[in-house]
This record gives C-alpha cells, structure tokens and sequence, in this order.
C-alpha cells in the first residue's frame, strides 16, 4: 500500500504533461490536412478528457464527480476507435495516431479507476455508533485543542487534505454555504487539516465563517485515526506541504460525542452531500 502511495504521488502532474503532449501532437498533426488527419482528430478527442477533467476540477472546484466518469471514458474510447479503423479499416494512417490515442485512453483510466482511489479500509475507530476517539489538535495559533472541546453541541467533523486540493476546498466552500443551516441546527463544525497553519488561516479568512479550523500536525491525529494518506500529496505540490496527508473523512457526532454519520470515501473526487447529514441532524433532533 505505502509503495502505491508514493508512486500515486508522482503520477498526476506528468500524466497531465504527457496529456497535453498528446494533444499538442494530435493537433499539428490533424489541422496539416493530410489523408491522415481524421486519425490524428481521433487521437486528440482520446487524449482530451484528463486535461479537461484536470482542467475543470481546478478552475471550477466542485465537492464531487461522477465516480468512474463515463462521459470522459465514452469520449476517449471513441476517439481511440477513430484512429483504429482509420489505421485498420481505412488505411489512412500509420501506427502513430492509434498509439497516440491508445497512450491518452491508458492515462485517463489510471487516473479514474486507480489513482482516483485510495483503496482505503475503513477505519473502526469511526463507526457509526462509536464515540468519537480522544485526540488533540492545534489551533490556528499553536494552541493545543483537545476533541473533548468538540462535545457539548452537535459537531460535523471534516478532515481534509489542504488547499492544494481542489475538491477539499469545494467540499469547504459547500460547508461554508450551509451555515444559516447548521447555526439553526446549532451544530457546530470543525476543519482539520495537516497542511501549514498558514494555509488554514487563510482558508478561514476567505470564508470567514465561524468553524474552527483545526492543524492536524504531522498528520499524526490521522495516524491514530487510521485514515492517514502516506506520501498522498502529490509531486509538484508547494507551500510547505509534508509529504503525508489525511484522506477525506466526514464525522457527525451529537452533543455527547457518540457519532452518527461516518463517510469515509474511497474516491477523493466524491464527497458526500451536506443534505445527507443535515437531514440525519434534524431527524433526531440534533441535540438527542
């Protein structure tokens, strides 16, 4: 697991070069005009959809996806089929578009069906009906903030990656849009991350909401958690990230701590529906 990890770490950024490489190469290729050019438009409509997808998720963040995204697998797949049946069938083209579709269909599917994924077991210790472990955090200051101060009130708690991650920080922002909900419910809601403390205050500054954002440092409230992500920052990533992250984990415990929602996604581009847990608040009374 921790060898998947890392290589995980090193995959996004140079797919997503490879990627753009791909389509660069399709492009040149298809608007020269040649007999081939169908196939070259073939190869372009494969390599595509990881840098769009990529695109998308950073340009315009959103908490989640379609899991195993079909619409980017049908578009790949179709262009890679042009290019095939311009190679075989038709006899328009060489070997070079379909290998070049074949690279970008190769991308995107481990993107979407390995790297997306955490292969995640689990972790006991947050079970529905359990109570919420002891553990101790810091604020954004360096103070220490024990999960005891969590009790007293219905609490959503969000362990995220960082800013870094596009998801995380929609995941955030939808959070942030739900307050009048959550004050009503008075539920409150902590934000813990193992990112810089710098990075979370300025989180907290641009929603300026009154969550606590909470440094899990070292990731090592994770670790006891069993929902660590060893080395699951990717390459590339700056700001004075360590290497080790947490993977995405949404708690909701009532007054007393004894929690009552858990999900521990397997796919950091899935994030479950705030409806989903307000509507357990409300069904039980929040404070019950």
């Amino acid at each position: 697991m921790a060898v998947s990890r890392k290589s995980k770490s090193y995959f996004v950024l140079p797919a997503l070069l490879v990627s753009i490489a791909l389509c660069a190469l399709s492009s040149w290729y298809a608007l020269r005009g040649d007999n081939d050019r169908f196939a070259w438009w073939g190869a372009l409509a494969a390599a595509l959809p990881l840098p769009l997808l990529l695109a998308r998720l950073r340009l315009a963040p959103r908490a989640r996806t379609a899991e195993n995204e079909p619409l980017a697998l049908l578009v790949s797949a179709g262009g890679a089929l042009l290019a095939a049946w311009e190679w075989l069938v038709e006899g328009s083209a060489g070997w070079g578009p379909p290998a070049t579709a074949a690279a970008g269909v190769a991308l995107l599917v481990v993107y979407v069906f390995w790297y997306s994924r955490f292969a995640r077991m689990p972790s006991g210790k947050l079970d529905v009906g359990g109570t919420l472990p002891e553990f101790e955090l810091e604020s954004l200051h360096g103070n220490p903030v024990s999960s005891r101060e969590l009790l007293g009130k219905p609490c959503v708690v969000l362990f995220y990656r960082g800013n870094w991650c596009a998801v995380c920080r929609a995941q955030v922002a939808e959070l942030a849009a739900r307050r009048a909900d959550l004050d009503r419910l008075g539920v409150g809601v902590a934000l813990v991350s193992p990112q810089p403390p710098e990075a979370s205050r300025a989180l907290a500054a641009f929603h300026d909401v009154p969550f606590r954002f909470l440094v899990d440092r070292g990731a090592r409230v994770a670790r006891h958690l069993g929902i660590a992500a060893s080395s699951g920052v990717p390459f590339g990533v700056r700001g004075g990230y360590d290497p080790d992250t947490v993977m995405p984990t949404v708690v909701v415990t009532n007054a007393q701590g004894r929690i009552l929602y858990s999900d521990q996604t397997d796919n950091y581009r899935v994030r479950p529906e705030p409806d989903i847990y307000l509507a357990l608040l409300r069904r039980t009374g929040a404070m019950a």
